[in-house]
């Protein structure tokens, strides 16, 4: 039977505002993010080349700017060697969500706590706690967040898997660190305890196999140690 794999890449590096959680900021890539994600693109279809593996023609990405955008730069280096690709956007694969804060600051989210008498203050680390939920309408977890992209992740591969490929194939999700982390443990690819002391690269992939009945694992790609970045994103 075909393998089937799933290369997850967070977004280059992006005009973020300091200090303000990733949630939905609509910022582009910078120009350091658009030159480390070309070069990323150009030796991840480098090290296909090897592989045989077919690249599903479809590549998932979400809405927000940074990631769509680091998805059409993965477009643009697999057409240059011979392998076309469209790209479709999906709220789904969207970071966590701060809700009704979303792009406001730490200091101004602690604000907005503290100014209404039915919440309790913001525990320490609040951004970085996987299961805490800011008590604003809309709002997710990290989990809750990544719990929804898992769920895009298993439908597009089932989806895949019932179309009988009979070659090894390859499906791309670009999307956003912590959401892609998150999902990884929803999958059982990622061990949950190691959720919070690992982060992603910024566009290099790390690949899962869905193996079906037998789950998800990482083949290949690397997680990256925390402690260098901030953001959850």
């Amino acid at each position: 039977m075909a393998r089937l794999l799933a290369a997850l890449v967070r977004h280059g590096e992006y005009h973020q505002r300091s200090d303000t959680p990733s949630a939905h900021q609509p910022y582009p890539l910078t120009d350091d993010g658009r030159r480390r994600a070309a070069e990323a693109a150009r030796r991840f279809v480098g090290w296909l080349a090897g592989r045989g593996w077919r690249v599903a023609p479809v590549i998932h990405a979400s809405n927000l700017l940074r990631a769509w955008q680091t998805a059409e730069i993965f477009a643009g280096a697999l057409a240059a060697a011979g392998l076309e690709t469209r790209i479709d956007a999906y709220d789904e694969l969207a970071e966590r969500s701060v809700g009704a804060a979303a792009n406001l600051s730490l200091a101004q989210i602690a604000d907005v706590i503290a100014a209404d008498p039915r919440c309790l203050p913001l525990p320490p680390g609040w951004k970085s706690d996987s299961d805490f939920r800011l008590p604003l309408t809309g709002a997710e977890s990290l989990r809750q967040a990544g719990a929804r992209v898992a769920l895009h992740l298993r439908a597009t591969m089932d989806a895949l898997r019932a179309s009988a490929p009979s070659e090894d194939t390859l499906q791309l999700f670009v999307g956003h660190g912590a959401a892609f982390r998150h999902a990884a443990a929803d999958l059982g690819a990622l061990p949950r305890e190691e959720v919070g002391r690992v982060s992603m690269h910024h566009a290099r992939p790390v690949i899962l196999e869905c193996r079906g009945a037998a789950g998800w694992r990482r083949v290949s790609g690397e997680w990256k140690a925390r402690g260098a970045e901030r953001s959850p994103d």
